[in-house]
């Protein structure tokens, strides 16, 4: 499916980013996979990603950094050549997002789910642009549909993203495509260390009363990523089973 591709996925140690680093290696794609702070979750991703008999590279980056944004595409593009799909993966819940939290608790929040996406996909575009061809899929949430009074500001960010979604995807017209995806609450992050009670809490809204697995999301954004969605482009996903 992806022969010849090469697939930058950010935040791609753990998660969602390893289940969809590993996917799109299994499907044919040579690896690029970022991480800020979990070096030996990335080398184990590169490593099952070598024993699928795909190429892999691994960058440490800060990407709420611009200049680490920027280093990881020049790389990635001395290493391969090219970059044919972005996954914008990386994000994180911050503790204490309350609608009446402190200021620089929502800008940490805006910095490092939706600032970090810009970041990068600054340098990603004009790539996509030389080549005349390329694929960005992002990661939102469901909060980035319907905000939460306990996630105000990364409500907010996520909303951001899919917005910004859509602007790339005017952007990237006529050769490339952006679209994204909203999971519910998946088995990864913030909810493998989540209070019991808010686990509970949000299993009881859900309709199986599970997690999302990181697989499933995989499988959409792979999906997006492929010609099968190459008359798709700047919508948004939601992913709850």
């Amino acid at each position: 499916m992806f022969k010849n591709k090469v697939a930058l996925i950010t935040g791609g140690s753990s998660g969602i980013g390893k289940a969809t680093a590993i996917m799109f290696a299994e499907n044919g794609a040579d690896i690029v996979i970022t991480y800020n702070s979990n070096k030996s979750g990335a080398e184990e991703v590169a490593a099952e990603i070598q024993k699928i008999g795909r190429k892999v590279y691994v960058i440490q980056a800060d990407l709420c950094q611009e200049k680490d944004a920027e280093d990881v595409v020049l790389s990635a593009v001395k290493e391969f050549g090219k970059i044919d799909i972005l996954v914008n993966n990386a994000g994180r819940y911050v503790d204490g997002d309350e609608w009446n939290g402190v200021s620089e608790i929502w800008m940490k929040s805006l910095r490092q789910n939706l600032l970090l996406m810009m970041n990068i996909s600054k340098y990603v575009i004009p790539v996509f642009k030389k080549q005349n061809s390329g694929v960005m899929v992002n990661v939102a949430s469901r909060h980035g549909i319907k905000g939460h009074s306990d996630a105000v500001s990364y409500s907010a960010a996520k909303a951001g993203v899919i917005n910004l979604t859509g602007a790339y995807s005017d952007l990237l017209q006529p050769f490339g495509r952006a679209n994204s995806v909203s999971p519910s609450a998946t088995r990864a992050g913030y909810w493998l260390i989540a209070p019991k009670e808010e686990l509970e809490q949000t299993l009881a809204d859900r309709p199986n009363h599970k997690l999302v697995e990181p697989e499933t999301v995989a499988k959409k954004i792979v999906y997006l990523a492929s010609d099968e969605a190459k008359d798709i482009t700047g919508q948004n996903f939601p992913v709850t089973e």
